[in-house]
């Protein structure tokens, strides 16, 4: 027993000696621009200009680096999209701790006679709960609108017809500046211009302070807004050429004087946008071939303004206005084997569509770092009105017809949001919030067989409180949340009840973070999440139609119930970091589409929702940033995602000579990969290569065949890095289409194709004066599922 109390006594004693011999350098890491913390920034030690160790910062921006023998050291601080901060230190007997107190990083951006100039390059920060793409002028985001930069950011997919997915699921919520409208997230995209967005936010796992709808996530697009000295502005026009030139162009502005900050944003998208499909019914040898042209015009502006009444409490207002005008042409031939029986169908959709969104924000910092409280109003107001024209030609006993739809929404909303760090290693977060929803929708049609008129109601009353409490200690963090929700809902059609529920339930989260080394981190989360029918799911009111396909809602759709849990690691290396994750999900009540034949016409086909059983879906994400040289970076991205799809299929009974409803089970498969690969032949131009791959993808009703593409690009920077050009080369060999196959209701083919190959050309040019702060605020998301999935 003796000789154990001297061994422990003896290796304790070598243990001390040798931290003795041992310090430490500690620090904190800020934005010198909003003084805000900088996380996971890279804390690089080295000696004798080697690398002896390292780490990151931590989600306040502290860091501490142990275990140093006492010696001079170089000490560099980096992080993506700010200038390396650098230091030299030396540890002694008689200072073996260093505390270099708060380290404030500079933008990486290039200040010229005093121009603020937007980040040169794109960037990725992987921060604790989110993915944060910062939108720069370079190649990897350029694009005319904002579907296009989402085609090329990792996790994310959009179809041919502009719908959205993350983590191959369109069950995600798309926001602008954190808010909700009351757009259809594909025609969103395709409305914003790309040279008006600042960064994008992918948010895949909410903790309990954000509103639980989205399975799959939320994506918040944010907007240039500027809080510089004086007048400042930034003009973008670019022009895309494919079958036809369309044009887009924005302007970024502000003006700051005093205690008053006015900032402005105006983008436009115009011109022709083509689509050609061909769908075959092999069981009687029939084709659809679709000619589609859509002529669209759009306008987006937000204009708002900033009152620092001191330093301690700002008031803030502003308006996003977006302007849609939009004709679609679809021409359809259908053929058949035996002669004159051929006939064709034209219809055009005329589309009218005006969204205002009306915010006003109050911020509150108390005396105590990180102490905060926000209130927020939010008013939506939106008007789409759509006139459809259906014309027939040839052998067919359809006849020509009008119908017009109109939908009024209303979105209100109010949110109080209060921080409170209690010490330095624990965080208290409360909020609450009140939404009310107003859906009005008209719907008139001379088309014989259906009704001439319908009015459709859907409102939405939701109440909810939220508390999320956060602790961090040496290697652990965590943080545990609930959010409590009160939900009604109530539709009528033609003035009689057609859905009805009202349910209170809890949403909780939790976050845990491990943090290995100071390279090496893992984080396990989990939240529950919900995905409430949208209107274009659940109204009786058509959607889309042709002669012999047609999309409706059912209004007797619930609400789908999802628990997520996902487990994600970082890496830092000395040239970039890596990050991974999987993911698994428990769905229950899944809402999916089915296809059935027309009970009044079997030759035609009916889309519409269900609910189905309990679901399960998993998959995992590894995505890089690395920089190979001076001269050459990269970010390599897979993911892959398997889903368990139920779902009724129409099968044709050939004993009752009749179709059958069955339910069928799938499991989808997606496996996408990209890859960005930058390349600066001299400090004005740089080029870029960029690749993509989706394979194939199994269906309830269609399996869908693998795409790919390559993209390439070159950017020219001129007039002292005020002014650069940009081009780049979409589908240089013209591969990317859609085409799929199914058995049921009928065995058929098909094929999409679109503008997928094009050159698209950006000019910018910026100038103005200083830089200064502005309101930092709150993000938040919708809590109605977005979009109803149209085929054009």
């Amino acid at each position: 027993m003796n000789f154990k109390i001297t061994l422990i006594f003896f290796i304790t004693g070598l243990f001390s000696m040798q931290a003795q011999n041992q310090g430490s350098v500690t620090g904190k890491v800020t934005d010198k621009t909003t003084n805000t913390p900088v996380s996971y920034a890279t804390i690089v030690i080295k000696a004798d200009d080697k690398v002896t160790t390292g780490g990151i910062t931590d989600d306040n921006g502290n860091f501490e680096i142990k275990n140093l023998e006492l010696r001079k050291y170089k000490v560099d601080i980096q992080f993506i999209g700010y200038k390396t901060y650098t230091t030299d230190i030396e540890l002694s007997a008689t200072q073996k701790t260093i505390s270099l107190n708060k380290i404030q990083l500079e933008e990486e951006s290039t200040q010229l006679e005093g121009v603020t100039v937007v980040a040169e390059r794109s960037t990725v920060e992987q921060k604790i709960d989110r993915k944060v793409i910062n939108v720069g002028r370079d190649l990897t985001t350029a694009g005319a609108t904002a579907s296009d930069i989402m085609s090329n950011i990792p996790s994310v997919n959009v179809d041919q017809d502009g719908k959205i997915s993350l983590r191959g699921n369109q069950n995600v919520r798309v926001l602008v500046d954190g808010r909700p409208t009351n757009i259809d997230a594909a025609q969103l995209l395709k409305q914003i211009p790309s040279t008006s967005i600042k960064k994008i936010e992918l948010i895949t796992n909410p903790s309990a302070k954000y509103n639980p709808e989205g399975m799959s996530g939320i994506i918040n697009i944010v907007l240039h807004k500027n809080a510089n000295d004086g007048f400042n502005a930034s003009v973008n026009t670019g022009a895309t050429f494919a079958t036809t030139p369309k044009s887009n162009s924005s302007i970024d502005m502000n003006y700051r004087t005093g205690k008053i900050n006015f900032f402005g944003t105006y983008g436009n998208n115009f011109g022709y946008q083509f689509n050609n499909g061909l769908v075959k019914r092999e069981d009687e040898n029939s084709s659809q071939v679709f000619d589609i042209k859509n002529d669209n015009k759009s306008h987006l502006y937000k204009i708002g303004i900033d009152f620092y009444i001191n330093d301690r409490n700002t008031i803030s207002a502003y308006t996003n206005q977006n302007i849609f005008m939009g004709d679609g042409y679809i021409h359809t031939d259908n053929l058949f084997p035996t002669p004159g029986t051929d006939f064709q169908s034209d219809d055009h959709y005329r589309n009218d569509n005006d969204n205002s969104a009306y915010n006003l924000a109050y911020k509150h910092l108390f005396k105590k770092e990180g102490h905060t409280l926000d209130i927020e109003a939010n008013h939506n107001w939106s008007k789409d009105k759509q006139l459809g024209t259906f014309d027939r030609s040839g052998n067919t006993a359809s006849a020509d017809y009008n119908d017009q739809r109109t939908q009024r929404r209303k979105n209100s909303t109010i949110n109080v949001d209060y921080v409170n760090p209690l010490n330095e290693k624990t965080t208290l977060e409360l909020g609450t919030e009140a939404r009310l929803i107003r859906t009005d929708n008209d719907y008139f049609t001379n088309q014989t067989g259906e009704l001439p008129y319908i009015k459709f109601l859907y409102d939405i009353d939701l109440f909810s409180a939220y508390a999320t409490f956060g602790q961090r200690f040496k290697k652990i963090s965590y943080q545990l949340g609930a959010r409590l929700e009160s939900y009604k809902v109530q539709a009528t059609n033609n003035g009689a009840k057609a859905y009805e529920d009202d349910y209170f339930t809890i949403y909780p989260s939790a976050y845990f973070t491990y943090q290995l080394s100071d390279k090496n981190s893992f984080q396990l989360s989990y939240s529950r999440r919900v995905d409430r029918p949208s209107l274009e799911q659940t109204s009786p009111i058509r959607e889309f139609s042709t002669v012999r396909f047609k999309s409706v809602g059912n209004p007797e759709l619930d609400p789908q119930f999802t628990n997520s849990m996902e487990l994600n690691y970082t890496r830092v290396l000395e040239k970039g970091s890596i990050s991974a994750g999987v993911f698994y999900r428990i769905i229950n009540d899944e809402i999916s589409r089915i296809l059935i034949p027309d009970p009044d016409n079997n030759q035609n086909q009916i889309m519409l929702f269900d609910n189905f059983d309990n679901n399960t879906s998993y998959g995992f994400e590894l995505s890089s940033n690395y920089k190979v040289n001076k001269w050459w970076d990269m970010q390599p991205a897979i993911d892959f995602s398997s889903i368990t799809q139920k779902g009724i299929v129409s099968i044709f009974n050939q004993t009752i000579n009749d179709f059958e409803s069955v339910q069928t089970e799938i499991t989808a498969n997606a496996f996408n990969a990209r890859l960005n690969s930058n390349f600066k032949a001299t400090k004005k131009l740089s080029f870029l290569i960029f690749g993509f791959y989706r394979g194939g993808v199994n269906g309830i009703q269609f399996n869908g065949k693998e795409m790919y593409k390559v993209d390439a690009g070159a950017r020219y920077s001129f007039l002292n890095n005020k002014a650069s050009l940009s081009l780049r080369f979409n589908d240089m060999f013209n591969t990317m289409k859609f085409a799929f196959e199914g058995d049921n209701p009928y065995p058929q083919t098909g094929q999409f194709t679109w503008e997928s190959q094009s050159l698209y050309v950006n000019f910018n040019f910026m100038f103005g004066a200083g830089k200064n702060r502005a309101l930092q605020r709150k993000y938040r998301e919708d809590n109605t599922k977005q979009g109803g999935g149209g085929l054009f």
